[in-house]
């Protein structure tokens, strides 16, 4: 098992233990293995909301 440190591979598209692919190409690190899952639904929602909040500045 890990210390904790789950990763979300942009390579790979997969969840990874803190050893695996380069940080380069990962998200993360998340607490669990759970969190580094949803990296990319957390990821798309945040960039939505900044997006509307642009909107809103204009």
């Amino acid at each position: 098992m890990t210390d904790g440190q789950w990763w979300f591979c942009l390579k790979h598209m997969r969840v990874e233990p803190d050893v695996g692919c380069p940080n380069k190409d990962r998200m993360g690190p998340y607490a669990t293995e759970q969190e580094a899952a949803g990296a990319l639904q957390r990821a798309a929602e945040r960039n939505k909301a900044w997006d509307e909040a642009d909107q809103d500045d204009d």
